[in-house]
């Protein structure tokens, strides 16, 4: 029987683990694991979907997952692979964060049925404790050589930031996680990324020495691009799993443009696709990669992932205008996003009344270099409105032709847009 752990093997997504045995005991018992995520905003990003996806594995294995959401450790902020101190959030923007991340997690945990997964607040149980408690009942477990011999300590003790006792501090609020699940939930393995490894180990040396019993650790490595940039960053900006920050079309174009040397890992990550089906559809890719097949099914597993099938019609659709496809009910802003890097420009929407010649508009807005260009090019039928051709050089524009509540779009030829808004 294959065991969980020979599962995230072959799919790339183990980085470290504290115990070999781990791998025997994820077959022979069904374990409880836990791994948390920082509120620090409303909304997860690409780079929380390993860990997502890796609690995910565990409870289609059979084990109990616990989602932990940082609404007390989010408070203090985790200095684990920052260079600097975080800004501090109130109390009321970890709340409203916390909210919003229990919200997306659902789309990937069942929190009913016969094995629901558990979704926690470490607020619920650190929050009620005053300073001279922790000291007591948590500190004292810890032992100050140790913990300044932590990888992440370390780093910043040597940079010209430094560490505050805050930030120093957060070792022991996520070891003490890892104790309260282990005593109220049974929890014996904590995950993360490779970079938690220090908070980790410091939970399950605390379990060692509280308790008496053993725990475990299993982190997942921190994922770059093959050209080196960081995961999840799309010109500049981070990919969001709430619609709202990235629409599903930017959701799908970002998994569209992966690169061929990261798609085979990618499809790994984060799909539930079979290894076995994985390959097949790496040997298609590879027979003619310009098709770019793997992008494409790696996009349409992972949108319908995070944004359901609707959210994936959406983007499919979205992708399609910029092929020529129909331009109707669609709001100011999908339109904007779609054409995002085509030319524009801002008319008063007053001169739609008595209507703008398309020749005229085609000139203002750069489509054709003159007027008499512009004649030509209707004649010849490579005008476009809203992807319509149009072929009537007296054509007069009104507000009639607006495709959503204030833009147009032209198109000269196949692929020359320019984005039109009616102010």
């Amino acid at each position: 029987m294959k065991s969980l752990y020979d599962v995230l093997e072959e799919r790339g997504l183990i980085s470290q683990c504290t115990d070999e045995e781990l791998r025997d005991k994820l077959i022979k018992e069904k374990c409880t694991v836990y791994i948390g995520f920082d509120p620090t905003a409303d909304s997860l990003h690409l780079g929380s979907m390993v860990p997502i996806m890796v609690l995910a594995h565990y409870q289609r294995s059979g084990h109990t997952a616990i989602a932990l959401v940082g609404g007390a450790t989010g408070m203090v902020g985790d200095p684990s692979g920052k260079s600097e101190e975080r800004n501090l959030l109130t109390a009321e923007q970890v709340k409203e964060n916390v909210a919003g991340i229990r919200k997306q997690l659902s789309h990937f945990l069942d929190f009913d049925g016969d094995n629901p997964a558990l979704l926690l607040d470490n607020h619920d149980w650190i929050g009620p404790m005053s300073f001279i408690d922790w000291l007591r009942d948590v500190g004292k477990y810890f032992n100050l050589n140790v913990m300044l011999g932590k990888e992440s300590v370390k780093a910043r003790l040597a940079s010209d930031a430094g560490l505050s006792y805050t930030e120093f501090s957060y070792q022991t609020m996520q070891a003490y996680d890892f104790l309260h699940l282990f005593d109220h939930h049974g929890c014996t393995i904590q995950g993360g990324g490779s970079d938690q490894w220090g908070n980790i180990t410091a939970g399950i040396d605390l379990i060692r020495k509280a308790r008496g019993k053993s725990a475990y650790g299993l982190t997942s490595p921190l994922i770059t691009t093959a050209k080196g940039e960081k995961f999840g960053k799309s010109a500049g900006n981070a990919i969001w799993l709430d619609p709202n920050r990235t629409s599903p079309y930017k959701y799908y174009q970002y998994w569209i443009n992966t690169d061929d040397r990261d798609v085979e890992r990618y499809l790994k990550f984060f799909t539930f696709l079979p290894i076995e089906e994985i390959e097949e559809i790496m040997r298609a890719h590879e027979e003619a990669p310009g098709r770019r097949e793997a992008q494409r099914r790696l996009a349409i597993e992972s949108t319908t992932l995070v944004h359901g099938q609707e959210g994936l019609d959406k983007a499919l659709r979205a992708s399609q205008v910029l092929f020529g496809g129909e331009i109707d009910g669609m709001s100011d802003g999908e339109l904007s996003e779609i054409f995002a890097d085509v030319p524009s420009i801002e008319i008063g929407r007053e001169r739609l009344n008595d209507g703008i010649g398309l020749i005229d508009l085609l000139h203002e807005a750069g489509a054709c270099k003159s007027k008499g260009e512009a004649r030509r090019d209707i004649t010849g039928g490579g005008i476009y409105i809203n992807n319509e051709r149009q072929g009537d050089i007296e054509r007069v524009v009104t507000e009639d032709d607006l495709a959503t509540e204030t833009i147009l779009v032209l198109r000269k030829g196949k692929k020359n847009y320019r984005m039109v808004r009616f102010t």
